[in-house]
């Protein structure tokens, strides 16, 4: 059965600092291609940041220089990194592991930046 484990959201001041963790189980981690994408409320879900299996990082223009993600296939881990936060940078973060299109997605983890 695989899962994919959100946790590390939480509320946090404009300009602050969180990290968000993803653990996943019951797939080969290291041959899975892991991403993070987010939905702000009464929005579509969007790429936030994806990295490749051989590490290779990509990031949506909007978070370019303020997030970072990173893997640990050790820990079958995928990390995002979040510095700098906006308030619109509010939103639910999903999880994502893939091989080809589509995979398997996280139960997601609510992130609110507010004052």
């Amino acid at each position: 059965q695989v899962q994919l484990v959100e946790s590390g959201g939480g509320l946090v001041q404009p300009g602050g600092s969180l990290r968000v963790s993803c653990a996943a189980s019951g797939i080969l981690f290291s041959r899975y291609h892991m991403g993070w994408y987010r939905q702000a409320p009464g929005k579509q879900r969007d790429m936030g940041a994806t990295i490749a299996v051989g590490g290779t990082t990509n990031y949506a223009d909007s978070v370019k220089g303020r997030l970072t993600i990173s893997r640990d296939n050790a820990k079958n881990t995928v990390y995002l990194q979040m510095n700098s936060l906006k308030l619109e940078d509010t939103a639910v973060y999903y999880c994502n592991a893939r091989i080809g299109v589509g995979g398997y997605w996280g139960q997601g983890t609510q992130v609110t930046v507010s004052s």
